[in-house]
């Protein structure tokens, strides 16, 4: 039986652990990208320039070698390649050998904890990198030819002057670490193997739910009110990693909160109105939100081709919510409805949706008074009462 040892070489050889070395020395064969290889040429064994899991379980089938070393940069459990070889390689039950990665490394050169800093890699990966920066005071960010752009968003979404570690070639003879502000970083051109640390004193980790009206940028569209859009988030029941909808999204106050708890995933907000797309990017930046999309269009139609969801927020309809709601039961049968309405039609309209399509939803009235101060005294006013409906498919 061939022993195939995936090893984790850190940042280069000089970060090497010795329990590495050891099973690299007494390797017959090694395998790796050629920056990887070639930094144990002195050894004088047999190389091959190969980093993809079906090219590598190629050479280790035709090798006669028992004794093989696969070599990855870092440690092998972050952002690695060995999380894929170990699939492709399986029947030959590898082993896997950790080494120093490019966080730790990075964090003690810049002599910053990293016990509490958010993982994130940018190269290749769509990733929320505005919502880590806003949640969390240190976000270690992958890159890969991409700094200026993460750049631009972070100062889009007013983070510009944050301060952000720079390190470029960990490791090597070429290696270099500065600091810097986050709206300088798109002056200069940096090595594809750069990590970020970015710093935010002010993080707010918070999941807000019924956010004061006040808060948000308002125009002439219509918006959920605090009290409703805190039971209808309640009612979403949202995982931080999912895909929701906001049709008819208004002003963008049920996509604001749902993007706070959806921040390892995504919110696409649909309105008719260009107006409320607007309002909605407005918002976006105010609350540095950067996991929605905003789409201006009628629903069905401009639901087509969009990554399918996992929840539906439906604020209005234009009088297609049976079209809206079948289409969305159709593309997920485990969908997660909830429906707001003013009117008793519009209402029953939303249950006689869900009802078409098997699934036999709840409905409750809020109505919701709110205090007014006149002289010493407070006074009752009356919100119109709302309709949530709210019901989901198949049992996951």
């Amino acid at each position: 039986m061939k022993e195939i040892n995936i090893i984790g070489i850190g940042m280069s050889k000089k970060t090497l652990t010795q329990e590495a070395l050891k099973l690299i020395e007494e390797a017959d064969i090694l395998i790796g990208a050629k920056r990887l290889v070639d930094e144990f040429s002195y050894l004088n064994k047999d190389s091959y320039n190969a980093y993809l899991s079906n090219d590598v379980l190629a050479i280790v089938n035709e090798t006669d070698a028992k004794n093989i070393a696969i070599l990855m940069s870092g440690d092998v459990g972050f952002y690695s390649g060995a999380e894929k070889l170990v699939d492709t390689l399986i029947d030959y039950n590898p082993n896997l050998i950790a080494g120093i990665s490019s966080v730790s490394y990075f964090f003690s050169k810049c002599k910053l904890p990293w016990k509490d800093a958010n993982l994130i890699s940018c190269h290749g990966v769509d990733t929320n990198i505005v919502s880590s920066v806003r949640r969390n005071r240190y976000t270690f960010a992958l890159t890969g030819n991409n700094i200026p752009e993460l750049a631009d968003k972070l100062v889009d979404y007013g983070f510009g002057d944050l301060n952000v570690w720079i390190g470029e070639n960990l490791g090597s003879e070429d290696e270099l670490i500065q600091c810097s502000k986050i709206n300088e970083l798109n002056n200069d051109e940096y090595s594809s193997l750069t990590v970020l640390i970015i710093e935010n004193p002010d993080y707010d980790s918070r999941i807000r739910c019924g956010i004061p009206d006040d808060e948000f940028i308002r125009g002439k569209v219509p918006m959920t009110k605090s009290e409703v859009r805190a039971v209808s988030i309640s009612k979403l029941s949202l995982k931080p990693n999912e895909i929701a909808y906001d049709i008819g999204c208004g002003t963008g106050s049920v996509t604001i909160e749902m993007a706070l708890s959806l921040y390892d995933g995504k919110v696409y907000a649909f309105d008719k109105n260009e107006d409320a797309i607007e309002l909605l990017d407005k918002n976006c930046k105010k609350f540095h939100i950067d996991n929605v999309e905003g789409i201006c269009g009628l629903a069905p139609e401009c639901l087509k081709d969009i990554p399918s969801p996992d929840v539906a927020f439906i604020g209005g309809s234009s009088g297609n919510m049976d079209e809206i709601v079948s289409y969305l039961y159709g593309i997920n049968p485990k969908m997660r409805f909830v429906i707001t309405a003013v009117t008793l039609e519009n209402a029953m309209a939303g249950l006689d949706a869900l009802k078409n399509v098997g699934i036999n939803g709840d409905i409750v009235q809020v109505a919701v008074s709110k205090g007014k101060a006149i002289a010493d005294l407070h006074m009752l006013i009356a919100q119109n009462p709302i309709f949530i409906i709210s019901g989901s498919g198949l049992d996951e």
